[in-house]
């Protein structure tokens, strides 16, 4: 272990939760360790500012819970406890341990799979065993409000100043205890914009199928922690990349190696995304998850069309189909995959604006989230007959200019129709 001293490094208490500052002290005057670690320590060291903050310590969680009132104990795989004040929960965990992989008996605290998947782990250690139980090197980093000192077991140090992410211990090993670290490997490259290091990165081909244990409500869950924290555009690059991608949403992936207008409509919804991030306007997982699934929707919608089917029923049809399949590896709760079908439904509507209904759409609480949805499908080169322009302009107008724009732009596609007869009537 190495004591990185304050003189040492940038690390200033002004920048650490009041909060956070709180919980440690409280823990060290019952004689318990307690530092602040992982992506907080991270941060700060590279000169941000964290908006979580969480602690470790030696105290068990039903110590510190009975420490702090306002806390609970949560989690059963990883058991951890949150501290309230008011809006802001630190978390706290206890270091953890190492496992013996030849003890069944201990299965209320420790748990793997033939595979070697944890399953369980509430295997409590020291602060040095909890040090190389963490993923990263980056994230395996603890400083103390006490001693202003920051503890450094993994060389985590030395990959920051490199600007590369590594996984600590054997990546193959590390990953087949819990595939998601592959997706944190790619998620923290993309956020910081380091390099991978090279056994971790290799281990990534051979560990890659591992997902697939994975239960699809955490997927879902690791979608948003990937493609929501403003750094989704790079996400995407590093998941295709590593072939991780088609592990997650196996169609959307193989149909985005072969035509590069899915890829374009994909890669333009992810940038969109950061933008809307870092101009702190609202993001939905409805808007992103329906950009990845479209190209593979509106294929198969087009397929069915070929076949006899009428547009709408084809595209409704197609939208069950692809969510019901997407919901076999991440699992989209309804709350999203139903404005997911509904902006799928619109864009027919809105490539084909006719009647009143028409001139009703603008009031339509999907319409917005349909609009700029046509707009990305544009912005990644589909044809869509230049209708994004011809909505942007139509929204603008009052009810009856609308009707009025809608007659006459339906008299004069009849007039270019009757022309079109007349000159093959004439030859």
């Amino acid at each position: 272990m190495k004591v990185i001293p304050r003189t040492e490094h940038c690390i200033s208490r002004r920048n650490i939760s009041s909060s956070a500052l709180k919980v440690m002290a409280r823990l060290r005057k019952q004689n318990f360790e307690a530092y602040l670690v992982g992506g907080a320590v991270r941060d700060l060291l590279l000169g941000g500012h964290p908006k979580d903050f969480d602690i470790a310590t030696d105290a068990t969680p039903e110590e510190v819970h009975n420490l702090f009132r306002n806390s609970r104990i949560i989690g059963r795989r990883f058991r951890i406890v949150h501290v309230r004040f008011g809006r802001e929960i630190i978390e706290v965990t206890t270091f953890r341990g190492h496992h013996d992989s030849d003890n069944d008996t201990a299965t209320d605290q420790s748990r793997q799979s033939k595979r070697g998947l944890l399953l369980r782990d509430n295997v409590y250690g020291t602060l040095d065993e909890d040090a190389i139980r963490r993923d990263l090197t980056i994230n395996a980093l603890y400083y103390c409000s006490d001693t202003f000192a920051v503890y450094d077991h993994a060389q985590g140090m030395q990959d920051l100043e490199a600007r590369r992410v590594r996984i600590i211990g054997n990546p193959l090993q590390r990953y087949r205890e819990d595939p998601v670290r592959m997706l944190r490997v790619v998620r923290f490259a993309a956020k910081l914009g380091f390099s991978i290091e090279h056994d971790t990165q290799a281990a990534i081909a051979e560990g890659a199928t591992l997902l697939n244990d994975i239960p699809s409500a955490r997927l879902f869950d690791e979608i948003l922690k990937l493609f929501l924290a403003g750094h989704a555009a790079a996400t995407l690059d590093l998941l295709r990349q590593h072939r991780l991608l088609q592990h997650l949403f196996p169609e959307p992936a193989h149909l985005m190696d072969r035509d590069p207008r899915a890829a374009a409509l994909v890669s333009c919804a992810m940038a969109n995304t950061d933008k809307r991030i870092r101009a702190d306007k609202p993001v939905t997982p409805a808007f992103i998850l329906a950009a990845i699934l479209w190209p593979v929707v509106a294929l198969r919608a087009e397929q069915l069309h070929d076949r006899g089917e009428p547009r709408v029923p084809a595209m409704h049809s197609a939208g069950q189909q692809v969510v019901a399949e997407a919901c076999q590896r991440v699992a989209i709760p309804k709350r999203f995959s139903q404005p997911m079908r509904e902006i799928w439904e619109f864009q027919d509507r809105l490539e084909r604006p006719r009647g009143k209904k028409a001139a009703e759409l603008v009031e339509h609480r999907r319409f917005r989230a349909a609009y700029d949805f046509l707009l990305l499908r544009e912005e990644a080169g589909e044809e869509c007959d230049n209708r994004g322009q011809w909505w942007t302009e139509f929204q603008t107008l009052d009810m009856d200019a609308r009707l009025k724009k809608l007659h006459d732009d339906a008299e004069a596609t009849e007039g270019r129709r009757s022309g079109r007869k007349k000159r093959a009537a004439r030859r």
